[in-house]
């Protein structure tokens, strides 16, 4: 890849974005935490402090996994009481034919709940400038109405969309398996929409931004 990535300050600590901690307990479990506050292996297991494996050490291993430069998204499903949703980063293309998403979801959390009983979700890419709603949707304190307050959320094949997003896609759940403490969501594309800007990035624990122009595609 050409563009070189630009690291920008952290709102973790600067604008009241989320500290690694867990989610909200009006929303998810104490012991849920979003992908986007640290890489997955990097919390424990329902409270339960992080035990040694064999093979290299986990602070050598979450050194690892902190480089891994991602995409910032927003994960949403309908929930019996209204919407929910949380920010992730471990969002990726699977299969052009069929059309296949891959996300990660933490055990536990209602999101993932929702995904598995409605059989649908949403995933949106969000746009450089959109951090601060990175943060709300992560953050330990705010309940799931406060998370899609004035998004301009509307419903699409049964999912919440939120407006504005960078590029954003409903799918249907094909799979869901656990691994470790997370579960693996595999999920066909039915609608998606491609808009144009710039990504909001994830490295090293910090957005990030791209340098370069991006040359937009939307459709």
């Amino acid at each position: 890849m050409n563009a070189r990535l630009r690291l920008v300050a952290d709102r973790a600590t600067t604008a009241g974005a989320p500290p690694p901690a867990a989610c909200p307990p009006r929303e998810e479990p104490p012991h849920e935490r979003p992908l986007l506050a640290e890489p997955p292996h990097e919390r424990p297991l329902n409270g339960e402090p992080l035990h040694a494996e064999p093979g290299p050490g986990a602070a050598r291993c979450l050194g690892l996994y902190a480089k891994l430069a991602a995409g910032v998204t927003v994960v949403t499903a309908r929930g019996e009481d209204g919407p929910l949703g949380m920010t992730v980063s471990a969002v990726t293309s699977l299969s052009a034919r069929p059309p296949l998403l891959l996300v990660c979801l933490r055990d536990g959390s209602r999101t993932l709940a929702a995904v598995r009983a409605r059989r649908a979700f949403a995933v949106h890419l969000l746009r450089e400038e959109q951090q601060e709603l990175a943060g709300r949707f992560a953050s330990p304190t705010t309940t799931a109405a406060e998370r899609f307050a004035g998004t301009g959320t509307r419903q699409v094949l049964g999912a919440p969309v939120l407006a504005g997003a960078l590029a954003w896609s409903v799918c249907l759940t094909e799979d869901v398996r656990r691994y470790g403490d997370h579960h693996l969501v595999v999920g066909r594309v039915a609608a998606v929409h491609v808009g144009g800007g710039r990504p909001l990035l994830w490295h090293d624990r910090r957005f990030g931004a791209l340098t370069e122009p991006v040359t937009d595609a939307a459709g």
